[in-house]
């Protein structure tokens, strides 16, 4: 079946200036958060890990995502036994790396530790659900992966992370496997990495180009993902080289509003894609809420109107929301690093 980030990506490659815009919802927080990584039902109890992937079912049923991101352990349930993506546009994709300053694990200091590499999934597990495997076993699993780095101003271990890197790349080019780049700001304190936080961004910006101006295009990724911060930032990287998409991450969860005027914002200074996990895993119902954000992301309703519309959905549904509607109308703060929130 014809999967829309296909068709949104060849519309970006014909012509950069097009309104298409690609949403992916990333659950694929068991690979960092554990037992909490599934969030609670409306009860206040912690969802199961079942629980946790029906709700990815009824989101791809739904198909208003063009990307469900997941672990490769959901991914062999969901993508080779049950085969719920044949049948779907949305496209699967697996976490291919889990660096330490995502093992955000209960008493754990690993998040304000400096990133290091390390990745629990592998290749063949994320496309055939096996180890070794056949040319034909790897159509059976998912053909792209999210790939993380989160450069820390360190010489020694931002190395460690390009040499990485530069590992994964030459075997997904071998084994025709389709990746996106995820660049974290650093998650250690500015005080240790020595930028002020107003250079982070540019930091971010010149790593992202340096390092893909050494790598063709048979082995590039085909969209980026970093935090949103700010218009200029943005736009700089966007007006760097059309060929580039550039994502936005959804970031830690807060109201309603935060998350539909993240994408409009976003869009205007030139991202195409955003990927929301918290945001849409701690919604009152997840389905509405990825409705209006589709709305918000095709330039159908404008973020304001979304939140409201969206409370009105759930007094259909008779679903209490977290928060009164003049609150879920606020914007407040969301965070650029994985760890927090």
């Amino acid at each position: 079946m014809e999967k829309t980030l296909d068709v949104k990506l060849a519309a970006l490659k014909k012509d950069p200036a097009s309104r298409v815009f690609i949403l992916a919802d990333a659950k694929d927080a068991d690979m960092a958060l554990g037992i909490s990584s599934t969030g609670r039902n409306r009860d206040g109890r912690l969802r199961s890990i079942a629980e946790y992937r029906d709700q990815m079912r009824q989101i791809v049923s739904q198909g208003m995502v063009d990307i469900m991101l997941m672990s490769a352990s959901t991914s062999e349930k969901l993508t080779v036994q049950e085969r719920i993506f044949d049948v779907s546009a949305v496209t699967p994709a697996v976490r291919a790396n889990d660096t330490t300053d995502i093992h955000v694990v209960r008493g754990s200091r690993y998040p304000q530790a400096p990133s290091q590499p390390f990745s629990t999934a592998t290749l063949d597990h994320i496309q055939a659900g096996k180890s070794p495997c056949s040319q034909d076993e790897r159509r059976l699993g998912a053909n792209l992966g999210l790939y993380s780095l989160t450069f820390n101003n360190d010489p020694e271990r931002d190395l460690d992370l390009l040499q990485a890197y530069k590992a994964f790349r030459l075997e997904a080019e071998e084994k025709y496997f389709n990746h996106f780049l995820e660049v974290f700001h650093p998650n250690v304190p500015t005080s240790v990495h020595g930028m002020a936080p107003e250079e982070i961004p540019y930091f971010i910006n010149d790593h992202i180009v340096r390092l893909l101006a050494g790598v063709p295009s048979a082995a590039r990724p085909r969209f980026l993902k970093i935090p949103y911060a700010g218009p200029k930032a943005l736009e700089e990287l966007c007006g760097y080289d059309s060929s580039i998409v550039v994502g936005i991450l959804g970031g830690s969860a807060g109201t309603t509003h935060d998350a539909f005027a993240l994408v409009h914002e976003a869009k205007r200074y030139g991202a195409r894609v955003a990927l929301f996990g918290r945001k849409i895993n701690a919604a009152e119902d997840q389905i509405s809420f990825v409705q209006f954000l589709r709305l918000v992301a095709d330039d159908q309703i404008l973020p304001v109107e979304a939140v409201k519309a969206y409370h009105g959905a759930l007094q259909t549904l008779q679903i209490p929301p977290h928060r009164a509607l003049d609150k879920d109308l606020e914007l407040t703060s969301t965070f650029a690093n994985y760890g927090s929130g």
